[in-house]
């Protein structure tokens, strides 16, 4: 899922994986992805892509990616800094 609303809904749908956050994702987004999923349990990666970058890779401009499967979330992890827990 890509883009802010459809990782909150995500979210709050406890849906299986986690959130991305681009390098570069506004302090205010950050700060309400990571309000949502503190409530929920959700873990939240902050990636050291920037939005441009992800653009590059998805066509989309986006801070904020939620991965469903958790498989590949878990893979993610490995090759991403955790600096946020869920």
């Amino acid at each position: 899922m890509i883009g802010f609303d459809a990782a909150v809904g995500e979210i709050r749908a406890k849906t299986a994986g986690g959130a991305l956050l681009a390098s570069d994702v506004s302090p205010k987004t950050e700060k309400e992805i990571l309000f949502h999923a503190r409530q929920n349990g959700t873990e939240v990666i902050k990636a050291g892509f920037t939005m441009d970058e992800a653009k590059q890779a998805t066509g989309k401009r986006a801070g904020v990616f939620f991965v469903t499967d958790e498989g590949l979330f878990g893979s993610l992890k490995k090759h991403i800094n955790l600096e946020f827990g869920g």
